[in-house]
């Protein structure tokens, strides 16, 4: 997305415009889409380490994890069937992010919103009532289908309906939603684990009703964007709608470059071989590679098993459901950081800090988790002190994430697609991140049986590449307009071979569907 407020340099455009009241609640409402995917990532960690939920569904999990208090505590929870539970869903949403792009542009964003709320709605109905582990895979896949919809569409959405100026804190914004939905799932665990009788995973499984609920009734309050609009054929409709989003009587300009952007992409017959042409070899190498790296820095091992992660560090299970909290509190406020500071300090700031962040945090808690740990996985009594330095420098990683990897890996790759390859790129960005997303949930608990505290080394090597990577291969892209865009790689040490002397058809312009966030089409 372009900068807040940012006019970058050549014949950028800037229309007039206001942040109205109308945009305002439209997009917080909108932004209640990213509670859901929250939601599931951290209410799953926390249900894995419930007592009750792995005697009636895993119990043999169970039964290791009580017959090796002992002994290693790296293997206790290794188990393929309690990784299936977890991971499933992101499969869910990988299959379902290809469809749901065909959907949001073809129905609208609106629908695909609603479509998104009542699968998670469905997935939340059988999960909370489950009573053997194939309703529980069910109802994951279920809420993946949800996830994989409303991560489609909602950012677009919010990238639609936000001024110029303020894209990139809206978008940004939905990462916020979905780390305050991580954090509500943390602290209703913590609750919901000192239920008597044991039933409190039924609702914090359950409770993800509670926010498909609000982006499903959302939905159907909120307006159509104007580029959907006129994506279907209603150009005088969504003339008036732009009016009245902007604030102001004069949209002639932004309007006509909707329909121009919007009548030049169906002109584009084959995105995905186009996406293979060698001018665009670094759009590609960024959608694949970005959210490849995001994966790896390892932050998922963090949020998805945070109370099994410092349980297996030797805190009980109440603990290590408040350390996960903590967490979670970090992980907000760190993204309220990268929201002031993304369009003042830059992309390659933030990503260069973060990374350098984190690496430390690795190498601190992999020593302090080995000198207590060892290799047999048996610490013997674990001193309080020891317990905070753990949790704090996982905190100090967590929000080195939060502010760089976090929000930037769907930032950047949104804003530097051109118009005729936006949508398949896009697509490519969505299902590699959702393939590694799966790919890391699957193994994690395996990997950490065997690699023991090493695990934190081995993401710690792949934060050092990606660094690498953004050091040599990513060009500075603040406070440049999205039709400016192919003069960054024009100018770049590298990629100026790949692109030097060609122009992309209208310049590169997706007006309106810049900067789309997170997953969308």
């Amino acid at each position: 997305m372009p900068a807040v407020g940012g006019i970058g340099p050549g014949t950028g455009k800037e229309y007039p415009g206001n942040l109205t009241l109308f945009v305002t609640v439209t997009c917080i409402v909108a932004a209640t889409g990213g509670l859901i995917f929250g939601y599931d990532i951290g209410i799953s960690g926390g249900v894995t380490t419930m007592t009750p939920f792995l005697q009636k569904f895993f119990r043999k999990v169970w039964e290791k994890k009580e017959a090796d208090k002992s002994t290693n505590q790296y293997c206790q929870y290794d188990s393929p069937t309690l990784t299936m539970f977890t991971s499933s869903l992101y499969l869910a949403a990988l299959l379902a992010s290809l469809v749901a792009s065909t959907v949001t542009r073809k129905l609208g964003r609106k629908l695909s919103m609603l479509l998104g709320g009542l699968l998670f709605f469905a997935g939340a109905l059988i999960n909370g009532f489950a009573k053997a582990v194939w309703m529980l895979i069910v109802g994951r896949m279920l809420l993946g289908f949800g996830v994989g919809f409303a991560n489609q569409s909602v950012p677009l959405y919010l990238s639609e309906m936000a001024p110029y100026r303020y894209r990139g804190a809206l978008n940004i914004g939905f990462q916020l939603s979905i780390t305050v939905g991580i954090l509500i799932a943390n602290v209703l665990n913590y609750f919901f684990a000192k239920i008597k009788g044991g039933w409190g995973w039924r609702l914090s499984l359950g409770g993800a009703m509670v926010p498909a609920l609000i982006i499903t009734v959302g939905s159907l309050f909120l307006p159509d964007t104007p580029n959907s609009m006129i994506e279907r054929g209603q150009t005088e409709e969504a003339r008036e709608k732009l009016r009245r989003i902007r604030g102001i009587d004069d949209v002639d300009e932004e309007f006509r470059d909707l329909v121009a952007a919007s009548d030049a992409s169906k002109l584009v017959e084959h995105p995905w071989r186009n996406l293979l042409q060698r001018k665009y070899r670094p759009h590609l190498t960024m959608a694949i590679l970005i959210p490849f790296f995001q994966q790896l820095t390892g932050i998922n091992v963090i949020m998805f098993y945070a109370p099994v992660l410092f349980n297996t560090i030797g805190f009980g299970d109440d603990a290590s459901l408040m350390s996960a909290v903590i967490t979670g509190v970090v992980n907000v406020a760190a993204t309220l950081v990268s929201i002031y500071g993304v369009d003042k300090w830059g992309r390659r700031f933030l990503f260069l800090e973060g990374g350098t962040q984190m690496l430390i945090c690795q190498a601190v808690v992999a020593a302090c988790i080995g000198a207590k740990f060892g290799v047999n996985g048996n610490p013997g009594d674990l001193p309080k002190w020891y317990a905070i330095v753990v949790v704090l420098f996982i905190c100090i990683y967590v929000s080195g994430f939060a502010w760089s990897w976090g929000p930037l890996g769907w930032l950047v790759p949104s804003e530097i697609f051109p118009l005729e390859i936006r949508s398949a790129a896009q697509s490519i960005n969505v299902s590699v991140n959702m393939l590694f997303t799966f790919a890391v949930a699957q193994v994690f608990l395996t990997m950490l049986c065997h690699l023991k505290f090493g695990l934190f080394l081995f993401f710690a090597f792949f934060v050092v590449l990606m660094s690498i990577f953004i050091y040599f291969f990513l060009p500075e892209t603040k406070g440049i307009p999205i039709e400016e865009m192919n003069q960054v790689w024009k100018s770049h040490w590298y990629w100026s071979r790949f692109v030097e002397g060609l122009d992309y058809p209208n310049g590169g312009v997706e007006m309106g569907k810049g900067g789309q966030g997170s997953k969308n089409v």
